[in-house]
């Protein structure tokens, strides 16, 4: 019996050490298994709950949209400045409710701004202006139709852009030109003179092309894609007809609709604020114009020269002049066959240019420092904060050609070959970005 006493202790030690083997594996295991799950999500106290990555937001409990809010202090008494599609017969007392870098803040009352410009549609371009309430570090903010008592985890939120407006110093800007192009409708689809005018304006100097998309072609959708992985252009959305049926005329009593022109007076407020912190100036102006300088080979210059001579300008007037569909030249110096087969027309087949006709309304179209405007239309500023200048044709003038035939003109035409300046360059690169989007054949290639 003595004898299987040791016997015993042993594998009682035994026991209880494979027991404690078992304890640290199993605690090493289950520490490890902590570590591998997320962080719980936050509590339902904080915010932003829900945020739009949208371009067009409907708000909660109206018939009105959002499309962007931006951090804006030039206006006494305001901080915010939210950009929107109002129906101009159903405004009502709202509220801007921000969050405050996780904790919400008290509401304060909001002042609407519906813009001059409406043309006689239902629904506008719109400002929502407010005030950030004191210590709110504001990083969304959202509205409301009552000051409180509202359940916000059903409102949807929007992020603010440009939060840093100080203009203390001078800027260094990421881009000299921008230019805005609103919108892409009716699945455009003209894909040779979208590629000229493109790489013309980055001969000129353009850094930065906004598009608003609302339908574009096949072709024109695959150039695109290529245009956005290399930087050039800014591709936004633009889904309007999901939420209104939008007017593809600009006069409501002639064409009808909700909205003028596919919401252009809203696209371009939005491109001129979302350009304001990275873009010394803004270009405003349809796909098929082409802001031309005539005594500079390139945009910078001549900016350079008129800023200098009027310092206190926000926005230079360009003017605009038709180059018809019908007068072109089909002559050796045109390369069309290059791009036979590529869906659209060859913008250096058009050296006719038209006077225009000085007793009617003429249209021009922009350039403008963006932190000196407030609020544009289609061929004038609205509200700035700077002097306008009327740029004479001969600094500056819109080549304009149109993709279809225009009324019958008795006007006189001149030649015009400004577009064939840049003529080797312009091929060159139009033939790489066709080559890369896949859009030139073989047979163009050859």
């Amino acid at each position: 019996m003595d004898k299987t006493k040791p016997f015993k202790f042993k594998f009682f030690l035994f026991i209880i050490a494979i027991f404690i083997y078992i304890i640290i594996i199993t605690t090493v295991k289950t520490s490890r298994s902590y570590r591998s799950i997320p962080p719980p999500r936050r509590a339902l106290d904080t915010c932003p709950f829900q945020i739009s990555n949208q371009s067009i937001t409907p708000l909660e409990n109206t018939k009105h949209f959002l499309v962007s809010a931006y951090m804006d202090q030039r206006v006494k008494g305001f901080d915010m400045r939210i950009i929107s599609i109002f129906r101009r017969d159903s405004i009502q007392t709202l509220y801007c409710l921000f969050c405050c870098a996780g904790h919400l803040s008290n509401t304060t009352l909001v002042t609407v701004l519906v813009h001059e410009d409406h043309f006689g549609f239902p629904f506008s371009a719109t400002d929502v202006m407010c005030q950030i309430p004191p210590n709110c570090e504001a990083t969304h903010v959202t509205l409301l139709t009552q000051p409180d008592g509202v359940k916000v985890s059903n409102h949807t939120w929007l992020p603010i852009k440009n939060k840093k407006t100080s203009r203390e110093e001078e800027k260094t800007f990421q881009f000299d030109f921008t230019v805005c192009i609103s919108t892409l409708y009716g699945d455009y689809n003209n894909v040779l003179q979208f590629a000229q005018t493109l790489e013309l304006y980055r001969l000129l100097g353009v850094g930065r092309v906004v598009i608003y998309n609302t339908s574009a072609g096949p072709e024109l959708n695959r150039l695109l894609k290529t245009y956005s992985q290399e930087g050039l252009v800014e591709m936004v959305e633009w889904p309007i007809h999901k939420h209104l049926n939008p007017s593809n005329g600009w006069l409501f009593s002639k064409y009808g609709g909700d909205l003028h022109y596919y919401g252009q007076l809203v696209t371009l407020n939005d491109c001129i604020y979302r350009s304001m912190n990275r873009s010394r100036y803004v270009l405003l102006n349809d796909i098929d114009e082409i802001i031309m300088p005539y005594q500079h080979d390139n945009l910078k210059s001549m900016m350079d020269m008129l800023q200098q001579q009027h310092p206190d300008a926000a926005m230079f007037h360009i003017e605009s002049h038709v180059f018809p569909y019908k007068f072109f030249t089909k002559g050796k110096d045109t390369p069309l066959p290059q791009w036979r087969g590529v869906p659209g027309f060859n913008i250096l087949e058009r050296i006719y240019r038209e006077d225009p006709d000085k007793n009617i309304f003429h249209p021009r179209k922009m350039i403008i420092q963006p932190r000196l405007v407030e609020q544009t239309s289609v061929h004038d500023v609205l509200k700035t904060f700077g002097q306008k200048y009327k740029v004479p044709m001969e600094v500056c003038r819109i080549i304009h050609c149109p993709t279809v035939p225009q009324n019958e003109r008795l006007f006189s035409q001149h030649e015009d070959t400004r577009l064939w300046d840049f003529k080797d360059k312009l091929i060159q690169r139009v033939n790489e970005m066709l080559r890369r989007g896949g859009l030139l054949s073989s047979e163009g290639e050859s």
